[in-house]
C-alpha cells in the first residue's frame, strides 16, 4: 500500500503541473487545417519538335492550409498560411442549416470579392469557392482538420537542392511565351520561393520536393496557383502552372544566380515629354478629381493604375501607406485610378469604398471604369500602354511624368529590396 500510495501522488503531482488543454469550443476546431481546392486532374501536354510530352504528374488538387483561431468560445478567425504569408480573415458566417441539420459556414474575402462556403460534419469541410465577379464560377473545396502537410506526408529524398535563382520561360514555344525568375528556398522536403515576372510575382509559394518531383501552391482568396515540377537535372526543370480552374500552361526553368528580367522602369514610358499630366476621374462620392486641383498643388504626386482584385496593387499599397507613414511625406499625395472587375459603377464605388475602410489606406481613389488593359490605356494616352497592374506613375511638383514603374515586385521576392531602395532614390531627386 505504501508504495502504491508513493505511485499515486507521484502521478497527480505530474499532472497538477500540466497545464489543462482547452476544448472550449462551440464551432469549428480550432487549430490547423489542411484545404484543397479541387481543379482537373488533365496532364498538361506541350509540344517538343514532333512528339507531344506530358510536362509533370498532375494531382488535380491545389493545397493550401489555414488555421482556425478562437478569441472567445463563441467567436474564432480563419489565419491562411503560404509560407512566410499569413492571411487573416474574421468575415465569417457559422449557423445551422435547417433542411440538413448540418453546420454550415461561409469565409467573405472582402478585399477580393471572393468566398468560401462549406458544411462542416465531423472534421471535414465539404464546398465551394466562389468567385462573384465571374458569373458561374466556382471550385470544389475541402477542408480536414488536424491534417498540416500541404501536399504529402511522404519524405522522400530530393534528387537535387533547388534553392537559388532560376531563369525560366512559360508558355515555352508559344507565341506567348515570356520570361521570368524562379527563386526558391529548400529544406529537406520543404520548398518556398515565388516566380517574379516582369509584371509582378505569383506569390508566397509553398510546398514539397519529392524525388525528382516538385510542387508549390498558393491561396489567398484572389487567386490560386498550383505549379508542379520536375527535376530533370541539377540545373534544369521544367513544370506546369495551373490558375483556378481555367488556365494552364508550361515553363522551363535553367539554373542561373544573375537571371534578370527586364526592367520595371523601361517598360511603359511617357507621351508627353514635358508637359504637364492631367486627368479628371471621379472619386467614390462622384466628385471630379483632377491633377490640378488646389488640393495637390505643390506637391509630389505618385498616380497608382490599380484594382482591388490585384495582391500585387494590394501589396503596392501596403508599401506605399507605410512609406508615407514612417517617412516625411507632406509634399507626397498617392491618388489610385482603380479599374474593377464590375461594370456596373455603384457595385465598383461600393466594393472601393470597402477596399478603402478595410486596408485604413489615406490615400485618394478615384473611379476609373472598367478593368481591361485596352480600356486603361485609352483613359490614360499620356504614357504609351498600360499593360500591367499595377502601374506606378511618379509625377513632381510641377506635374510632369518624372518616371513610370509597371507591375510590382512585392515582399515574396528578392527583388522587394531592390524597389524600395529605387523608390527612396527617385523621391529624393524630384525633391531636388
Amino acid at each position: 500500500m505504501k508504495y502504491i500510495s508513493i505511485f499515486v501522488f507521484a502521478i497527480l503531482t505530474l499532472t497538477s503541473c500540466v497545464e489543462p488543454i482547452n476544448k472550449s469550443f462551440t464551432k469549428l476546431p480550432p487549430g490547423i487545417w489542411r484545404g484543397v481546392l479541387v481543379i482537373d486532374d488533365k496532364p498538361v501536354i506541350q509540344k517538343q519538335g514532333e512528339e507531344f510530352v506530358e510536362k509533370t504528374d498532375f494531382s488535380g488538387e491545389l493545397p493550401f492550409n489555414f488555421e482556425v483561431k478562437y478569441t472567445s468560445e463563441e467567436d474564432f478567425y480563419i489565419e491562411i498560411h503560404n509560407g512566410d504569408e499569413r492571411i487573416k480573415v474574421s468575415d465569417i458566417i457559422y449557423g445551422r442549416d435547417r433542411a440538413t441539420a448540418k453546420d454550415t459556414i461561409e469565409v467573405h474575402f472582402r478585399d477580393f470579392d471572393t468566398y468560401l462556403s462549406a458544411i462542416y460534419e465531423d472534421d471535414i469541410m465539404e464546398g465551394f469557392w466562389h468567385v462573384n465577379y465571374k458569373e458561374g464560377y466556382s471550385i470544389p473545396f475541402k477542408g480536414y482538420h488536424g491534417k498540416s502537410h500541404r501536399f504529402t506526408t511522404l519524405k522522400k529524398t530530393p534528387t537535387a537542392d533547388l534553392t537559388g535563382r532560376w531563369e525560366v520561360t512559360f508558355e515555352t514555344g508559344t507565341d506567348d511565351e515570356y520570361p521570368a525568375i524562379g527563386d526558391f528556398v529548400q529544406d529537406g522536403n520543404h520548398i518556398t520561393g515565388t516566380f517574379l515576372t516582369e509584371t509582378g510575382d505569383y506569390r508566397y509559394l509553398e510546398g514539397t520536393v519529392q524525388a525528382n518531383k516538385f510542387s508549390l501552391s498558393t491561396f489567398d482568396a484572389a487567386h490560386a496557383f498550383l505549379f508542379d515540377g520536375k527535376i530533370l537535372d541539377n540545373d534544369n526543370i521544367i513544370g506546369s502552372f495551373k490558375s483556378g480552374n481555367h488556365y494552364t500552361s508550361t515553363w522551363e526553368g535553367k539554373r542561373n544566380p544573375d537571371a534578370k528580367i527586364g526592367n520595371a522602369f523601361d517598360m511603359t514610358s511617357s507621351q508627353i515629354g514635358d508637359k504637364a499630366f492631367d486627368f479628371t476621374f471621379y472619386d467614390l462620392d462622384g466628385n471630379p478629381t483632377s491633377l490640378t486641383d488646389e488640393a495637390f498643388a505643390e506637391k509630389i504626386k505618385l498616380v497608382k493604375i490599380t484594382g482591388t482584385w490585384c495582391p500585387n496593387c494590394k501589396d503596392e499599397s501596403n508599401f506605399l501607406k507605410d512609406y508615407l507613414a514612417n517617412n516625411e511625406s507632406d509634399d507626397i499625395e498617392v491618388i489610385e485610378v482603380a479599374f474593377e472587375r464590375y461594370k456596373e459603377e455603384s457595385k465598383a464605388v461600393e466594393i472601393l469604398k470597402r477596399y478603402k475602410e478595410k486596408l485604413d489606406l489615406p490615400f485618394t481613389i478615384l473611379y476609373g471604369g472598367y478593368a481591361d488593359k485596352s480600356i486603361t490605356s485609352e483613359k490614360f494616352p499620356q504614357i504609351s500602354k498600360v499593360i500591367s497592374y499595377p502601374t506606378l506613375i511618379f509625377v513632381d511638383k510641377n506635374n510632369k511624368i518624372r518616371k513610370i514603374h509597371t507591375g510590382f515586385a512585392g515582399p515574396a521576392t528578392a527583388d522587394f529590396a531592390q524597389f524600395k531602395s529605387d523608390f527612396d532614390n527617385i523621391i529624393a531627386e524630384m525633391r531636388g
